[in-house]
């Protein structure tokens, strides 16, 4: 329930955000008056409220990562484009169902190693506002002291058990703020 309390759920899961930190993207929360705005290729990871809806990977379905979430096994045609001119900007498409290629820059998901697991953050989606930035995921790490070009990432057990807990029915939703903008919304939002 969105306006009940917040609660623990487990012990803290470390992750890792953008090589540049974090900057306000385009969510369920109003754009963050006064705070640098995400934008296409700048290494910041967004900051505020945003759905997850779908899970992904190289597994062959969704009972095999044992999630409830819809699921989209990645083939080595699937892309998640990332060309701000392209008619499919922030979408993951299968370049081979596409009737006309238009972008000159994508994600090839399948051959990154570590989208072998991972969650799509409804980020900058309906619809899409070129350049505010693309193919937000929540993803596998390289380790505690990596970064992202914009995701957030983390262990693959952790992330595993994350993706097995995500429940479609409760909406679930990635909150990640600088701390100075917790510090602001803690108590308007009902932080914990």
């Amino acid at each position: 329930d969105a306006s009940g309390a917040w609660r623990t759920e487990r012990a803290r899961i470390p992750v890792v955000v953008g090589r540049t930190g974090l900057a306000w993207g385009v969510g369920v929360a109003p754009d963050g008056a006064g705070e640098p705005a995400k934008h296409e290729g700048d290494g910041k990871a967004p900051a505020g409220v945003f759905p997850l809806a779908t899970a992904f990977g190289f597994a062959p379905s969704a009972a095999a990562v044992g999630t409830r979430l819809p699921y989209l096994r990645l083939v080595e045609t699937t892309e998640c484009v990332d060309d701000t001119a392209s008619a499919h900007y922030n979408a993951i498409v299968d370049r081979a169902r596409v009737p006309r290629v238009d972008w000159t820059s994508s994600e090839r998901m399948r051959r990154i190693d570590l989208y072998r697991l991972g969650v799509v953050v409804d980020y900058n989606a309906t619809p899409p506002a070129a350049g505010r930035g693309s193919c937000i995921f929540l993803h596998v790490w390289r380790g505690p002291r990596s970064s992202t070009a914009g995701c957030t990432a983390m262990a693959e057990p952790a992330l595993a058990e994350l993706v097995r807990w995500l429940d479609p029915a409760r909406r679930p939703a990635l909150v990640q703020l600088t701390d100075a903008a917790y510090a602001r919304r803690r108590a308007a939002w009902g932080l914990p």
